[in-house]
């Protein structure tokens, strides 16, 4: 038995792999340097996520997913070469079969586009996804059994909500309203009030350190370092959590929105398992603090973050590689 089976979470920040028999062995961001006259790559993942905003004329270091659905072919099959390469998924004697997630409402063509970035990579076989199914598995669901569970799954370029039970998806959403966004909304935020231009990896360290999403007695602080829109120097400013949240409402509200349509759509019977059981969070983004607290009151449901949520789809893989004959229909 010399195949590997490989599981992809070809994500729009970041990309983890998972081999049946070996777990998670790698979680690379997705963006790759290249040479913007030759057209070659330079680097791929962290490598090339230290150069962005960083990067002489002639680099440009790019995001080769965009909303969870691929922006550049070329560069995709570059890096999803690279990191099977890397984790040693082609070996002479075989032709992995891998399984890729991909966001819930995407295209046929989309879905199609993904299949052959990963044909092209050497795989003897490529099976697709939904995301919030794998994340349901990976945080630990059952979702086999006829009763409702809701997951809500907040990554880099997409969150997807979705109802599943007995196996599959009852009803489902994705926008287009996830980490990036909020990383977008903070840029905004800053440049508006303070006249200060900040990077995408500067908004980033925001959201993850002082990022907020729910009013809360404790109120941290952060010095924030950009480049000064009046006078063209480098200035530094102190940022509040309450300033986040300000920045972050109108993006989190649509996403509550979003839910609630959901909610709306289920079959009654559902809606009262996930009364029960509460609705589960998976994905990056739900690590900004109180995003539990913020749909526990809109939504009237018990909310809970997933055990390791920036892993879940990863790990659902795993669980799905165990069976594959299951979905290899």
């Amino acid at each position: 038995m010399f195949t590997k089976d490989i599981g992809i979470d070809l994500g729009t920040a970041n990309v983890l792999i998972y081999i049946k028999g070996q777990g998670i062995v790698l979680n690379e961001p997705s963006v790759v340097a290249i040479d913007s006259e030759t057209k070659k790559p330079l680097a791929v993942g962290t490598e090339a996520r230290e150069m962005l905003g960083r990067t002489p004329g002639r680099v440009q270091a790019i995001r080769p997913m965009k909303d969870g659905v691929i922006a550049d072919f070329n560069l995709t099959e570059i890096m999803l070469n690279h990191y099977i390469r890397k984790v040693n998924g082609k070996s002479f004697l075989s032709r992995p079969r891998i399984l890729i997630c991909c966001p819930s409402n995407i295209t046929q063509v989309e879905k199609n586009a993904i299949k052959e970035a990963a044909e092209r990579t050497g795989a003897k076989k490529v099976f697709l996804e939904e995301e919030p199914k794998v994340a349901a598995i990976g945080a630990g669901m059952d979702i086999s059994k006829p009763s409702g569970n809701m997951v809500i799954d907040i990554g880099g370029g997409t969150t997807d909500i979705a109802i599943l039970s007995l196996g599959g998806i009852v009803t489902s959403c994705s926008i287009k309203v996830a980490g990036n966004t909020f990383d977008n909304d903070i840029i905004k935020y800053i440049k508006d009030k303070y006249k200060l231009l900040v990077g995408d990896r500067t908004a980033e360290e925001i959201k993850m350190t002082i990022g907020s999403v729910y009013p809360s007695d404790t109120v941290e602080k952060m010095e924030v370092r950009g480049r000064d829109l009046v006078t063209g120097l480098p200035h530094t400013i102190t940022l509040s959590s309450d300033e986040i949240e300000e920045a972050l409402r109108e993006s989190v509200y649509l996403l509550v929105h979003q839910a609630k349509n959901v909610l709306e759509q289920t079959p009654p019977e559902l809606s009262a398992d996930i009364i029960d059981k509460g609705i589960v969070l998976t994905g990056g983004g739900s690590l900004i603090k109180g995003f539990d607290q913020l749909l526990s009151h809109e939504l009237k449901v018990p909310v809970f973050i997933a055990e390791s949520p920036l892993t879940c789809v990863a790990e659902g893989t795993g669980i799905l590689l165990d069976n594959l004959h299951l979905i290899d229909k």
